[in-house]
């Protein structure tokens, strides 16, 4: 018949809270997908912010050389292909079949587009929400730990020529 109603208990509050919350992020999420530009420049002033925190602040060189390192992972994932047709050609030199193309050679073979392993809104909502979680972390004295700058600018531009060159040279 009539089930009395459960009480309300702390954590079904939070719960509730929570869901909607991520809700109301889901729906700017889907309202700020077609401004493609606005969502970059958005993401280009808050990493300018930023930039100008850590300069400003002569500190926290650390937290930028992660998001540096961490965006860079993003920028080469969203310059590769989903599927790599040098690992498709591989495939065939175990079977023997040595002479298979990747690219189509007749109208019956499948065309496959070149879809990227990560997607353009993915790449900005993860970088966006690096460089924010980022500046978080410049108003904590945790993680400002003493380093000599110099070493870290150096090591990661040789972590970029390292790890740019062989997404060029596969393209």
């Amino acid at each position: 018949m009539d089930a009395p109603e459960p009480e309300a208990t702390p954590f079904s509050a939070v719960t509730a809270q929570t869901s909607r919350v991520s809700r109301a992020y889901q729906s700017y999420l889907d309202k700020s997908t077609p401004y493609v530009t606005y969502r970059w420049i958005g993401t280009g002033v808050l990493l300018l912010v930023f930039l100008l925190r850590i300069v400003l602040s002569e500190g926290w060189y650390i937290v930028c050389y992660s998001l540096g390192i961490y965006l860079l992972n993003l920028f080469l994932a969203f310059l590769q292909p989903k599927f790599d047709p040098s690992l498709s050609q591989d495939e065939g030199l175990e079977d023997g079949d040595s002479m298979k193309s990747p690219l189509p050679t007749t109208r019956d073979e499948e065309f496959r587009p070149f879809i990227r392993r990560l997607p353009e809104f993915k790449f900005w909502h993860s970088a966006t929400r690096a460089i924010t979680i980022a500046f978080a972390c410049t108003w904590s004295e945790l993680f400002n730990v003493p380093v000599f700058w110099p070493v870290l600018v150096v090591y990661w531009i040789i972590l970029f020529t390292l790890t740019s060159k062989f997404p060029v040279l596969v393209a």
